[in-house]
């Protein structure tokens, strides 16, 4: 095994740095992972940019980098369904897999998640990482590594729907057409929306969001208020949407979704911008609007591959730049600043496209 473990590894606010590390041993119900492609996400970028996400603060050295695929260089004792020579996707959270939590299924909600590049855990982008092999998923040969590394941020996706009961005919408001919400939009498709409109202050990506399958999308002047957008939600739709996924956090956009979701329907919070929001509360208790929360994702990893798999999501379009390990600063500052329409910023650990079957 080669001894290089280039390791992109963050010291603090905008203090971002390849350096070597030695390559991990693993347990006897872990692999080693050569890693492949490594997806850049806000919260990556967030980390570099503010050293911090809310009580989440870097105190020490991390490795960055959590949406990941590679393929399996050694396999512990006890692993019988992978490998070596397996390429798989690794969901970055382990759980205690103990506590109350993880035993009724919701083991994001586990309070020992050990989660990739979440303080004081390291991440995956390296040469070499060791992961719990009950939580990476094989990849069918015609999946590409950069679609694996996608089944991340997609199984978001999937959680919010989940969490809202996205369904056959359901009327859903995406608000917010950054990775988050395109991958949204494209779970909702999947379960059977019958009309989405997605929201942004930028053409471009609501361009690509009906590329995607966006039947309504709405341009927002950054001036307008909650109650303006409101009114051309519904005039857009034709309808009042039953399903509203904020997927930006903001004040605004909170309010949005609240004020424009029918009567009796649902909200589910994605993305939050401020800990502490003024939101219009007393309008959703009399009409009945649940407010939902998300956080990460919870047994969506396999549907997420699954949608890909059978060809009922095609996340390829998300991926708009590639860069090698070696140009790690160079992808940040493009993930950072959305150069040239910049959606989701690829990482090759490995020489691109070398592990692909097709």
């Amino acid at each position: 095994m080669a001894k290089d473990n280039l390791t992109a590894v963050l010291y603090g606010i905008e203090d971002l740095r390849l350096e070597q590390r030695p390559i991990p041993e693993i347990a006897d119900d872990e692999v080693l992972l050569a890693m492949d492609s490594v997806g850049i996400c806000s919260s990556d970028v967030q980390y570099l940019v503010n050293g911090r996400i809310g009580d989440f603060i870097v105190t020490k050295p991390m490795v960055i980098g959590h949406e990941a695929a590679g393929v399996v260089a050694k396999v512990g004792k006890k692993v019988k369904h992978l490998a070596v020579g397996d390429r798989v996707a690794c969901e970055p959270g382990i759980p205690c897999r103990y506590c109350d939590h993880c035993k009724v299924g919701k083991y994001n909600l586990c309070p020992d998640m050990v989660f990739c590049a979440t303080p004081p855990y390291d991440g995956n982008l390296t040469r070499y990482f060791k992961h719990a092999a009950d939580f990476c998923f094989k990849l069918p040969d015609h999946i590409s590594m950069e679609e694996g590394a996608l089944l991340e941020p997609l199984s978001v996706g999937v959680h919010a729907c989940r969490r809202a009961g996205v369904g056959l005919g359901s009327r859903v408001l995406v608000l917010g057409a950054g990775p988050i919400g395109l991958v949204t939009l494209l779970a909702a498709e999947a379960m059977g929306a019958e009309k989405i409109l997605i929201t942004d202050l930028v053409q471009q990506r609501l361009d690509v969001a009906k590329e995607l399958g966006a039947t309504h999308t709405l341009l927002i002047n950054k001036n307008d208020t909650a109650e303006d957008v409101v009114k051309q939600v519904h005039a857009v739709m034709g309808a009042e949407p039953d399903k509203s996924i904020d997927c930006c956090g903001t004040e605004s956009t909170t309010r949005v979704s609240i004020l424009g979701t029918r009567s009796g329907g649902c909200v589910v919070i994605v993305g939050m911008d401020v800990a502490e929001p003024k939101i219009p509360l007393m309008n959703a208790l009399v009409r009945e609007v649940d407010i939902r929360g998300v956080f990460r994702y919870c047994n969506d990893y396999r549907a997420a591959l699954a949608l890909i798999t059978s060809g009922k999501i095609n996340a390829k379009r998300l991926i708009t730049h590639h860069f090698d390990i070696t140009e790690t600063a160079k992808a940040f500052e493009t993930a950072r600043y959305i150069h040239v329409g910049a959606i989701k910023v690829m990482i090759h650990v490995q020489p691109r496209g070398i592990n692909n079957k097709v």
